[in-house]
């Protein structure tokens, strides 16, 4: 850890060497210590250094890339004042309204969370974000990005769309962020990447952020990162060390009762449940409305429009349960939110892990709740393995599991995958003693 960092750590912002602008919002925001990421992010940032960081959810990563990018360019206008003030001006006006920063996300509440944090810290500054996505208008969009932005949180889909229309430059930008990278490559984004990045100019910074490493993850890094600082908070692909994690064993018919029952119980105030498929989501939701709970269902296939409303719904407190999916979930970010529940767990075990980093945010407490049906004991094995971790599986009287039902588990590859299974634990092992 450098010597700024090792001071972070003892004397908070002020040790980072932010610009006072931010430091201001900073105490306004009631933001005293920077976190684990913030230490080691911010100053290799600041130094010109590109990285690839792994963080969990919740970490605050996010004022990790935006606190230092923001400092940048605010030294950045700061220059192109001086030169104006003295008739040295040696840029077009256009330049001057040109994107610096380009931060990519894989969903658009993710984009949404993520461009709000760039407005809550640059409120003292004069600097400019602006934010496009699917699923809107893009020619307002387009009017938005004419005016002259700083800062583009963008959605690969769209942001192509636009650099197709020709609705902006990024010729001249200077910073250009992966935020969940793993995500971006789970939901198919590989060729928009490439697309975008033949798009920018080959000296940039480049900052890879992701909950989880893998070997597509460090192929992508290997393309777009120049010799990169390598920064792990936690040990790599675990979740957080607030969350319990909790696996109830229950037979597939019984899940729903056991999930009602815990949320009557009133042990789950306020639940986020994980389904796999969008129809497997609508149905909870509807069954647990007809139990008398407020549930609504949130997944790509309601409009944006719906899907904020939802989401703000709950936030609000007016729905007490969210059945979402992988994909729809991500971006969300409710501090105080205590309990997820894996109605099934996901097929890829990495998605465990940003799935229970939607609870213990920003260092509160949060528990994860698994409901596992034998047939998904297999998919419990790839969970344990990523976190190198095991999750002994617990009963709750009277949703005993029935031991004397024959289960067809499909086990992807047998006794072979098995094996591999056993030597990627090892390995894994291996690596964390390392």
């Amino acid at each position: 850890m450098s010597e700024r960092a090792n001071s972070a750590a003892n004397q908070g912002f002020s040790a980072l060497s932010l610009r006072s602008e931010l430091l201001q919002v900073l105490i306004d925001l009631g933001y005293s210590q920077p976190t684990p990421i913030q230490i080691q992010a911010i100053p290799a940032i600041l130094a010109g250094e590109d990285i690839m960081a792994g963080a969990q959810t919740g970490s605050g990563k996010t004022a990790a890339f935006a606190l230092p990018i923001l400092h940048k360019l605010i030294l950045h206008k700061l220059c192109l004042q001086e030169q104006s003030d003295q008739k040295l001006e040696t840029q077009s006006s256009a330049d001057k309204s040109a994107i610096r920063a380009l931060v990519l996300t894989p969903t658009r509440e993710l984009a949404l969370q993520v461009h709000g944090s760039f407005v809550k810290y640059a409120k003292q500054t004069q600097l400019k974000s602006a934010l496009v996505y699917g699923g809107v208008s893009i020619d307002a969009q387009a009017q938005i990005l004419a005016s002259g932005v700083d800062i583009l949180v963008a959605t690969p889909g769209r942001l192509l769309d636009h650099l197709r229309r020709g609705s902006m430059s990024l010729s001249l930008l200077e910073f250009l962020v992966f935020d969940e990278a793993d995500r971006m490559l789970d939901m198919g984004f590989k060729d928009e990447i490439d697309a975008i990045v033949k798009q920018l100019p080959k000296t940039r910074q480049t900052l890879l952020f992701s909950a989880t490493f893998d070997e597509s993850l460090y192929g992508l890094s290997q393309s777009l990162l120049r010799d990169p600082k390598l920064i792990e908070v936690g040990e790599r692909n675990a979740a957080a060390v607030e969350i319990e994690q909790r696996v109830y064993a229950v037979d597939s018919d019984r899940k729903l009762a056991l999930v009602t029952h815990l949320i009557e119980s009133g042990e789950l105030q306020q639940v986020l449940i994980f389904s796999r498929k969008k129809v497997a989501a609508d149905k909870l939701a509807a069954n647990l409305c007809k139990a008398g709970i407020s549930a609504q269902a949130f997944h790509g296939d309601l409009s944006q429009g719906a899907r904020e409303k939802v989401l703000q719904g709950f936030k609000d407190g007016e729905v007490r349960v969210l059945v979402a999916t992988d994909v729809a979930a991500r971006g969300i970010d409710i501090i105080d939110l205590n309990y997820v529940v894996n109605y099934e767990l996901p097929y890829k075990a990495e998605d465990y892990v940003h799935r229970i980093g939607r609870t213990g945010r920003a260092g509160n407490k949060g528990v994860a709740i698994t409901l596992l049906c034998r047939e998904d004991e297999h998919l419990l094995e790839e969970v344990e393995v990523v976190l190198d971790k095991r999750l002994p599986q617990q009963w709750l009287a009277g949703f005993e599991p029935d031991l004397t039902k024959s289960v067809d588990s499909p086990r992807k590859g047998g006794r072979n995958a098995h094996k591999q299974r056993a030597k990627k634990r090892v390995y894994s092992s291996g690596k964390s003693r390392r």
